[in-house]
């Protein structure tokens, strides 16, 4: 570990600069394993307490950090501190935004807070790590300013960005964003909150954490800088999981799935879920009972690209008409709420218990010298196994990732959705086929709303039912600090830039009476891939409802065809026209309330007509007037 050797290599805001010279001590991590063992204090402990002196209060505990045998585990002593509190950013500087600033929530400007935190920054030990913000082979140069009894959040960037080792660092490394890490004043000026401030200008992102938890910094905060960078270069990270779909006949096709918190992302990744004798349960009738099954022999080999933040940055686009990705992260932050018992995700079981190098752990039960098991999760203090236990892998250590983090041409765009079960009796908007294919016009509406949807496990304010809820621009808007109208733009010339990449819609949850969990995604999949991610326009018949473009009129899949109430769910008889009709009602009007506030002279006409179209009830001819569809 090199102490003061160079600090010269940086050009750093002047305050920022005068900060780390007066600084107790400087550390540059020159490896990760350097990083792990700052993770255990100055004596390597087996458990170490990360602690504050707090005035008026003294000593507090924030977190604890065990050495297990597969790496480090990180345990909050509060509740709250094991989630991302969803309203923790606050907007520091005069640029444009729809979020709120930090003035107005406070009442005073943030240029003082600021000053208090670089004079906080001065009395401790810093580690400054050097990361590419969007991961190392396309990403930028960022630096985290971090105290060094707080390592474990600096290892969780360094694992989740590109790591930048102090060697590597050459003279005039100037960072486009820079995160800061000041722990302290969650308890000493937002009365135990977690609060994030981001401070932009043309030239630095800057993110300012004033908690330890990494999501809405570590994590969603370099999201935040990737969409600022993005508004000023023309170009969108998306809130995606992308994968390449290998078929039993060695094609290849490439899927990224979009959606809100809970909208499948992770499940684009996951095996197709059989039953123990091999068959596929499509779906269950919640009135009658009945299961309706599917034999569906090998299925397709998924390749992952992405898990959660998808680089479509302008300099990677090739003119093909299709979106061109790439992995916006070096290691992916993963939940593991749902691996309740061995033998639950084994991919991720293997690779967690014997990992070629040590990982990340957070909410989970670590005893020193054990190894850590991702499904045993710390109690809350309810006595309930913590909600979102989690696992930081780094992204080479994937089973079957696309390797070097290749650009992939997008076949196949689909964006899911949570839906209630709805039937005559009780209507409600659960009304979606198994995948419906929508022209470019009607996939931006989609994502421009991006709906929560029915009972989402990751939003704590959806409630007790089926109450819909918007998400936002692209389903990232809660990590954008920038102005929505302008990401709707952007979202919108990504999306009429790549007509040759094919757009639908899939539910999750439930399709009218069925309940079908995330397999309308997992069969779509499979149909999909086997037809190079194509469909045929004579397969095709307009929706009932045309905010759902087209349905499929049958699918065949390995010799069987799939009922076509899956398909067409005012054909179930439990629903029906006038359940489909009353379900389609609620999800539009609830639509056009969220896409009026785009109407706006800002907005691209072309948005602004595709808005109004919609306003208007007009029907599917119309959208694809517009934009038209690329089908035989």
């Amino acid at each position: 570990m090199f102490i003061d050797s160079f600090f010269n290599r940086f050009e750093l805001p002047e305050d920022l600069k005068t900060a780390v010279s007066n600084c107790k001590w400087r550390c540059y991590p020159e490896t990760k394993d350097q990083l792990l063992e700052l993770c255990f204090g100055p004596t390597h402990s087996s458990r170490y307490d990360v602690t504050y002196n707090i005035p008026g209060r003294g000593i507090v505990k924030e977190a604890e950090v065990v050495r297990c045998k597969n790496g480090p585990v990180v345990n909050f002593m509060e509740d709250y501190m094991r989630r991302r509190d969803p309203d923790c950013m606050r907007i520091g500087d005069d640029e444009p935004t729809d979020k709120p600033r930090f003035r107005d929530v406070y009442g005073y400007e943030f240029s003082k807070l600021r000053k208090e935190t670089m004079d906080w920054l001065e009395t401790q030990g810093l580690i400054l790590l050097p990361f590419h913000a969007g991961g190392k082979h396309y990403g930028y140069d960022a630096l985290m300013v971090c105290p060094t009894n707080a390592a474990f959040f600096a290892l969780s960037l360094a694992n989740m960005q590109g790591f930048v080792s102090i060697h590597d660092v050459q003279p005039g490394y100037k960072p486009r964003g820079i995160i800061y890490v000041a722990p302290p004043f969650r308890i000493t000026h937002f009365e135990g909150k977690q609060v994030v401030v981001h401070q932009r200008s043309e030239d630095v992102h800057e993110v300012f954490s004033y908690n330890l938890y990494p999501g809405p910094s570590a994590k969603k905060g370099v999201f935040s800088m990737l969409l600022d960078i993005g508004e000023h270069e023309g170009w969108i990270t998306d809130h995606a999981s992308a994968a390449v779909l290998e078929t039993p006949y060695e094609n290849e096709v490439v899927f990224m799935h979009e959606g809100a918190s809970g909208g499948g992302k992770s499940e684009m990744l996951e095996e197709i879920h059989k039953e123990e004798n091999g068959q596929v349960l499509l779906g269950t009738h919640t009135v009658s009972g009945e299961k309706y099954y599917l034999t569906v022999g090998e299925t397709c080999k998924i390749h992952p690209i992405a898990d959660d933040m998808v680089l479509a940055h302008k300099d990677l686009q090739n003119g093909s008409g299709h979106l061109v990705i790439a992995d916006a992260e070096d290691g992916w932050f993963l939940r593991m709420d749902g691996d309740n018992y061995y033998g639950n995700s084994p991919m991720y079981e293997r690779i967690s218990i014997h990992p070629p190098e040590p990982l990340e752990f957070f909410n989970m039960d670590g005893t020193p010298g054990a190894t850590c098991l991702i499904w045993e999760h710390v109690l809350d203090s309810t006595g309930k196994p913590c909600s979102n236990p989690r696992v930081i892998i780094p992204r080479d250590m994937i089973e079957n990732i696309v390797p070097g983090n290749k650009p992939q041409e997008v076949n196949v765009r689909s964006f899911g959705v949570r839906m209630p079960p709805s039937t005559a009796a009780a209507p409600n908007y659960g009304v979606m086929g198994m995948v419906q294919f929508v022209p470019t016009s009607i996939a931006w509406l989609w994502r421009l709303v991006s709906p929560r949807g029915y009972k989402n496990p990751s939003i704590a304010d959806s409630g007790a039912g089926s109450g819909l809820k918007a998400e936002g621009v692209g389903s990232y808007w809660p990590f954008a600090t920038g102005k929505k109208v302008r990401q709707a733009n952007l979202l919108l010339e990504q999306m009429l830039a790549t007509p040759n990449t094919l757009n639908i819609l899939i539910p999750n949850q439930h399709i009218g009476a069925y309940h079908v969990g995330f397999m309308g995604e997992w069969i779509t999949r499979e149909y999909l891939a086997r037809r190079n991610g194509t469909v045929r326009l004579h397969h095709l018949v307009p929706a009932r409802n045309p905010i759902f473009g087209f349905s499929l009129d049958e699918m065949k899949i390995d010799g069987q065809y799939v009922r076509r109430t899956f398909l067409r769910p005012e054909l179930q008889s439990k629903l029906g026209l006038q359940g489909y009709d009353a379900g389609a009602k609620i999800l539009t009007d609830f639509m056009k309330e969220q896409v009026k506030e785009f109407l706006t002279d800002d907005l691209d006409p072309m948005g602004r007509k595709i808005i109004e179209l919609f306003l208007a009830d007009a029907p599917l001819e119309k959208y694809l007037e517009i934009t038209p569809m690329n089908l035989r």
